[in-house]
């Protein structure tokens, strides 16, 4: 099983409290996986939302491609997910119920095919994102420390 990662969202893992992680297919156009192969493609900001009983990706921008001409797509169109019924109830539920948000955190080819990994998230306080850089340069200076 090989899997290449073609953008993460660190912006995600900064701002939120990742409580669940789940892996999605994508609808996408010959034109988006040609800019995704390029990797051509930004998650910041973007959110799944549910239209019916439908999940979809938005606002990631993924980029057009170059050499496609008139059968180029919008940036930043609506991506239907790819998920089961099961997790999809799931998901919707926690949105609904519970107040948590569902991100996107990086996007990556496995086995041939483009996937997404999304995460039901809550978000964090200030104090929370302090405690998290506090946290993270204690690590750096550890792991400087035990090179030497």
């Amino acid at each position: 099983m090989s899997i290449l990662i073609i953008s993460e969202n660190r912006k995600a893992r900064f701002d939120y409290e990742i409580i669940e992680t789940l892996e999605a297919g994508l609808v996408l156009l010959g034109s988006e996986v040609k800019s995704i192969r390029n990797k051509q493609v930004q998650l910041k900001d973007s959110y799944i939302s549910f239209v019916g009983d439908e999940a979809y990706l938005q606002n990631a921008h993924i980029s057009e491609y170059k050499a496609s001409s008139y059968n180029n797509h919008t940036p930043e169109r609506l991506r239907k997910l790819l998920l089961h019924r099961n997790q999809l109830e799931k998901v919707y539920g926690a949105l609904r119920e519970k107040g948590l948000s569902c991100v996107p955190l990086k996007i990556y080819f496995k086995n041939g095919r483009i996937k997404l990994e999304i995460a039901l998230v809550k978000g964090k306080k200030l104090h929370d994102k302090r405690e998290s850089i506090k946290r993270r340069e204690a690590n750096r200076e550890l792991k400087q420390k035990m090179m030497r």
